[in-house]
């Protein structure tokens, strides 16, 4: 089984999103924490950072792919993606400005940037972080004015926004998919 599973490890390495973070910021709900660990890995994004100021995950990456709540909520895919803890925002924005990327929120309300109807946006920058909001409050205001420009997913119906793992699925489905094109396109 473990050799089956390197071996698809190695399969798919060459689809991966290098330098595409998804960042999710104090989330609620440990439910949608795994169900975003599980879209990153299965759309192949590289990365997943997590604002936690409630410090309720382990900051340590080894004990975080062994902690059995996650394994079960992410299907496992805790184990084969990369997840880093953040104890506040400003540490995270910070890192991500020291490691040179993009930042860009999600949000159902225009919030003072660039805005951008999901599927008519670029996102084939190098280094690209996308922010997902807590669960009620969204994104933060420190978040949004590091940002570059806030996405959102065109909504038809009476309801506005999405859970988590939903949006977070949607989202990165698009980046990572015209991130491959792109990458595609220059080879």
């Amino acid at each position: 089984m473990k050799t089956n599973l390197r071996k698809r490890a190695n399969e798919i390495k060459s689809s991966q999103c290098k330098h595409l973070i998804c960042v999710i910021e104090n989330p609620k709900d440990l439910k949608n924490v795994g169900t975003v660990i599980r879209n990153v890995s299965a759309l192949g994004v590289s990365k997943t950072y997590i604002v936690d100021e409630r410090k309720i995950l382990p900051k340590d990456w080894e004990k975080m792919r062994t902690n059995r709540t996650l394994m079960g909520l992410s299907v496992s895919a805790v184990k084969w993606s990369f997840v880093k803890r953040f104890d506040s925002t400003k540490d995270c924005l910070a890192h991500l400005e020291k490691k040179g990327f993009t930042s860009v929120v999600t949000s159902p309300h225009v919030k003072g940037k660039e805005n951008v109807v999901l599927h008519e946006g670029e996102y084939t920058q190098k280094k690209l972080a996308v922010w997902f909001g807590n669960e009620s409050r969204g994104v933060s205001d420190d978040v949004v004015e590091k940002s570059d420009m806030c996405i959102q997913i065109p909504m038809h119906g009476i309801i506005e926004s999405l859970n988590l793992g939903t949006s977070t699925g949607i989202v990165l489905y698009e980046v990572a998919k015209q991130r491959r094109e792109f990458k595609k396109a220059k080879t």
